[in-house]
């Protein structure tokens, strides 16, 4: 297949894997996952992969303890792989700036509330649903931006919005939220791989060609 060559990243169940491989396989990304990382040797999302044929590891302490031979290893595996553009899709570990720095508006991240609010350190699954119903906001959604060297700080991509209704349960804001993410993820890797995304400092704009 032509096209760019995908690494996704990721924790758990793989949903948002699920809805870029679906994307691709309907032909609306111009690319293919060449590998699937998990930092959680009982990942899902690791079946999901190996379902699909693709190639999936893990890695993380039990198989590197060392952190710096695991950044390594990553950084290899990547370059092995022929890697352009890294998928963050539920992945709960830091991204190391050396791998940031190597792959600079390379790495893209899915974030469950639209940024700036309800993100950074400490806020991620679940949480971060808790806190939008404690703090009583009317409208939440989630984000997908560029990865730098901080926490939820890089360039936005796509934020699409979904209403906090006065009964929103946990369970019922988690599953209006990751349809949204199942949308603009899938989307916002469509758009890097036909070139269309320009990035003029920490803006991001959509070429419309």
């Amino acid at each position: 297949m032509s096209g760019i060559r995908i690494a996704v990243f990721i924790s758990g169940r793989g949903s948002n894997l699920e809805a870029i491989i679906d994307s691709i396989d309907r032909g609306q990304i111009n690319g293919e996952i060449g590998l699937v990382i998990s930092d959680r040797y009982k990942a899902r999302g690791l079946k999901i992969a190996q379902k699909k044929g693709i190639e999936s590891l893990y890695l993380g302490k039990k198989n590197y303890s060392d952190k710096y031979k695991r950044i390594d290893k990553t950084l290899q595996v990547l370059d092995d792989y022929n890697i352009d553009l890294i998928v963050l899709a539920g992945y709960m570990s830091i991204v190391n700036e050396k791998i940031v720095k190597k792959y600079r508006n390379k790495i893209m991240n899915i974030h469950p509330s639209l940024i700036p609010a309800f993100s950074g350190k400490g806020y991620y699954g679940s949480l971060v649903h808790e806190e939008v119903l404690k703090y009583g906001v009317k409208i939440t959604g989630a984000t997908v931006h560029f990865v730098d060297e901080n926490t939820d700080t890089g360039p936005i991509i796509i934020q699409r919005e979904v209403k906090v209704s006065d009964n929103e349960t946990l369970e019922s804001l988690s599953k209006k939220v990751l349809e949204i993410e199942h949308q603009i993820l899938p989307e916002a890797i469509k758009l890097f791989a036909e070139n269309k995304l320009i990035i003029e400092g920490r803006i991001v704009k959509r070429l419309t060609i």
